[in-house]
């Protein structure tokens, strides 16, 4: 049984607050791969004590924070071209192996950023359908099916103000039920395949504007 409580604040995270409840959330011991984009983050607010591993799908396991000044060394990057820092047992191999790494269920969990999730655990983090837009899913749809748990690290609304936890997604799909959890600015959600999402935390925002947003999604309070 779950010994999560719903909680509020009165202001939404900031995307170093959402790293870092990420990074509390992570198992001591898991092995991890972190998104392009906001993902990354994660790696800065991960304590050597948890023993995380992260996986790039490049072909580097056992990364350290973001590799800053004199720690910079260009032929030590993850997926998204960043420098990265090494740890003591730092790996590096093939692509190939890598990706059979993220699809042989090999990855505890991974972070990816996302356009639209729908309230069933469907991903869409790829393409917005619209001319013009990214070509290929790429490593996505193997990591979002290959990790055992995965994290979607988002804002709760477009800056136009659209929803972005859905019914159903509208965009090309990345994954389908896949992922279990939703850190998002203005809330942390529980997804387990129902069609029920679990709410765990708000900032900013009251349960009833987040039932009233979001038409078609049924909300319950841990």
């Amino acid at each position: 049984m779950s010994t999560e409580t719903f909680r509020t604040t009165e202001t939404p995270l900031t995307q170093d607050e959402l790293a870092h409840a990420i990074a509390e959330d992570i198992a001591p011991g898991s092995f991890v791969n972190l998104g392009i984009g906001q993902p990354t983050t994660v790696s800065n607010y991960l304590s050597p004590e948890k023993q995380v591993t992260l996986h790039t799908e490049n072909g580097m396991l056992g990364f350290g924070p973001k590799a800053l000044g004199e720690q910079v060394d260009e032929d030590l990057i993850n997926a998204g071209k960043i420098p990265v820092t090494e740890l003591p047992g730092a790996a590096y191999f093939h692509h190939a192996d890598s990706f059979a790494m993220m699809r042989g269920g090999h990855l505890d969990v991974c972070v990816l950023g996302a356009y639209q999730v729908s309230a069933s655990g469907d991903l869409a983090n790829w393409s917005t359908g619209k001319p013009g837009a990214i070509p290929a899913v790429g490593g996505a749809m193997d990591l979002a099916i290959g990790a055992k748990d995965t994290y979607v690290m988002m804002d709760l609304f477009t800056k136009k103000g659209d929803r972005k936890l859905l019914p159903e997604c509208t965009f090309p799909l990345t994954g389908v039920g896949c992922v279990s959890r939703i850190y998002a600015d203005m809330g942390v959600f529980l997804l387990d395949g129902s069609g029920i999402v679990k709410v765990r935390e708000l900032h900013g925002i009251s349960l009833e504007d987040v039932r009233d947003r979001h038409p078609g999604v049924e909300f319950e309070t841990l």
